[in-house]
């Protein structure tokens, strides 16, 4: 099971950070992909880190988040910086064992999300 927090009420420009835990199993040679959902809009792919650290970014996020991941405390996190109000969304982690890519099919575990709001 993966559950994802930290989300909030933050001021455009300010920062976040997002925390995916997973129970039950252990991520270390998990995938970890985040998508995030904004009202009126599909799911979209924000970032993934590879189960030994490797990273790719949405275009619309690089520069500013930043993918990582604590295999010890089977634990990964989304560090959100310059948050900008078209950033507002409920973010969703997910992980597979097989699949490391930008592709939501492409993820079995999915945690319930955690709401975003940048005010502007």
């Amino acid at each position: 099971q993966l559950q994802a927090s930290g989300g909030g009420l933050v001021q455009a420009g300010g920062s976040l950070r997002l925390a995916c835990a997973a129970s039950g199993f252990s991520l270390d040679y998990y995938a970890i992909g985040w998508f995030r959902r904004s009202p009126g809009k599909e799911r979209e792919f924000v970032a993934h880190v590879a189960w030994g650290g490797q990273t790719i970014y949405a275009d619309s996020v690089r520069g500013r988040f930043t993918a990582s991941r604590n295999n010890a405390g089977n634990t990964a996190y989304l560090q959100m910086d310059s948050l900008k109000p078209e950033d507002t969304a409920v973010y969703y982690c997910a992980a597979s064992d097989y699949y490391s890519g930008t592709s939501a099919a492409g993820y079995d575990y999915w945690g319930r999300g955690t709401l975003v709001t940048v005010s502007s």
